[in-house]
């Protein structure tokens, strides 16, 4: 695949990682390896290298805009822009059932607000006809919501910027004056996440409807993959069970890592040039996301039956604000 360049944000290891080493496997002449953490990073690139591929490193944390803007002025100088982002960084909660307003803030601030500093710094960059895919999840398609006022508000075809940050805001507004109502979610867990996501997937939207020059930006729900992430959201009641039984931790992700990098190579190579402004699963197939009534939402009872089903019993959960 003759000069194009690639970057993987937040790839050291899990999906990042792994989309990387799909990127060099299917010819992807340059690959960025892109991590906050410079040890953790080349690390990586060298544990590539060993499976055959060779990507580059680059340090990048998208919360910084120095970081951001350093990035942007390498690839601008030695490569003429970029064909290829994959924006993967993300944060999750620190715990499964409470939300505070500190651990609501950081989430957001990571899975949210960074993508307009990505905007401001590498979009300017992008080639004519570059990909960008947003590494969302199934917490971020608009099922996840009950509120019809924002349901509403987030998908009309006119969104713009303002209507997904008062989104926000109003988030964590609730969160800090603990006005938080439950009845406003399917899923009353890990919140900050599913508010980060849902906010990007719309943005997606609108930064495909101002981006033009070809270029094509699309939000991607990987699966629910067997990384490190995942198991930060498992209740500390779980962690004893995973040890004393290997079912419940096969179902702590069902996407194995390793094939958790196809689904974000086939938006940045495959899919025709003209699909812009859409939502993805894991299986290469579109999702409507503003169809609130989609029954794709990964809930917590169906998480319990599969337990029950394996002989494990879950107790019932009660969110904390």
């Amino acid at each position: 695949m003759a000069n194009k360049v690639a970057a993987v944000t937040g790839s050291n290891k899990g999906i990042g990682y792994a989309t990387v080493a799909e990127l060099c496997r299917r010819g992807v002449t340059t690959v960025y390896l892109c991590s906050r953490d410079v040890g953790r990073g080349k690390a990586a690139v060298e544990n590539l290298k060993k499976e055959g591929f060779n990507p580059l490193f680059h340090q990048l944390d998208i919360t910084d805009k120095g970081s951001v803007r350093a990035f942007a002025a390498h690839l601008k100088g030695k490569h003429g822009g970029l064909d290829i982002l994959i924006n993967n960084a993300a944060e999750i909660t620190t715990e499964f059932i409470k939300t505070t307003y500190n651990d609501a803030r950081k989430v957001i601030d990571t899975n949210y607000n960074s993508a307009f500093i990505i905007q401001e710094y590498l979009y300017p960059i992008l080639k004519d006809n570059a990909r960008v895919i947003n590494i969302s999840s199934d917490c971020g398609h608009i099922s996840n919501l009950n509120n019809k006022y924002w349901i509403e508000r987030l998908t009309k075809n006119d969104v713009k910027v303002e209507d997904v940050n008062a989104f926000v805001d109003w988030f964590l507004d609730s969160v800090r004056n603990e006005t938080l109502k439950v009845e406003d979610f399917k899923e009353p867990f890990f919140l900050p996440y599913r508010i980060s996501k849902i906010a990007l997937c719309a943005l997606t939207r609108i930064q495909q409807r101002e981006i033009g020059r070809g270029i094509s930006i699309n939000s991607l729900h990987p699966g629910f993959v067997q990384t490190d992430m995942t198991k930060t959201v498992v209740p500390e009641y779980l962690v004893e069970l995973m040890k004393q039984n290997p079912k419940l931790t096969e179902h702590l992700g069902r996407v194995p890592l390793e094939k958790s990098g196809e689904a974000p190579a086939y938006l940045a190579l495959d899919v025709d040039q003209s699909v812009k402004g859409r939502y993805f699963w894991h299986d290469k197939t579109e999702k409507d996301w503003a169809d609130p009534n989609l029954d794709v939402l990964a809930k917590s009872e169906d998480f319990k039956k599969v337990m029950k089903n394996s002989g494990i019993e879950i107790p019932n959960l009660q969110p904390i604000y």
